[in-house]
């Protein structure tokens, strides 16, 4: 199993992680720390099997010269029993055909049209804790909600990683955006 994720800038990246780590300080999620070297991201697509050299390839054509993509965090929200809890980003234009534009250049490594990263499904999301009992979703709403009004940042790379593995995300192959 892999997936392709965006990555953040510097900042953005680690005021999440400092929400990841007063959230188990505070013995609310310790979520963030259950894969080794988690990083805040976007999920763009998901694929069950790939020939990852052509898809790495690929990658590197299709995004070498792309952009960093400006996002602005004004939601927090929940999926709807599953004990999430995430930061959505403003759902713009840009973001939205970036995310369409993916999956147009990758469609020939498709594997799941039923995927919840497809374009007509997609919920751009940065989680911030998972697997929490309705109260500790509460407790984390309530801690996440009073900590800042919105915050910016960029989208700065696209990353493969292999999900394959317990505990495990490793980035098998990024591309920065210029």
């Amino acid at each position: 199993m892999y997936g392709m994720i965006t990555l953040f800038d510097e900042k953005t990246e680690q005021f999440i992680k400092d929400i990841w780590e007063l959230l188990r300080k505070f013995g609310i999620s310790s979520y963030a720390f259950e894969v080794e070297d988690r990083r805040p991201h976007l999920t763009l697509a998901s694929y069950s099997d790939i020939d990852g050299a052509a898809f790495m390839d690929k990658m590197k054509r299709v995004y070498e010269n792309k952009k960093a993509l400006p996002i602005t965090f004004s939601t927090i929200g929940s999926f709807i029993g599953s004990g999430t809890l995430f930061y959505s980003p403003t759902h713009t234009s840009d973001l939205m055909d970036f995310h369409c534009q993916h999956h147009r250049q990758f469609e020939d490594f498709a594997s799941d049209a039923d995927s919840l990263y497809s374009p007509d499904k997609w919920i751009p999301h940065c989680t911030i804790a998972n697997r929490l009992s309705p109260d500790k979703l509460m407790e984390a709403f309530h801690f996440c909600s009073n900590k800042r009004e919105s915050f910016s940042g960029q989208l700065k790379e696209v990353a493969l990683i292999d999900t394959s593995q317990k505990n495990k995300a490793p980035i098998l192959y990024s591309v920065a955006l210029t």
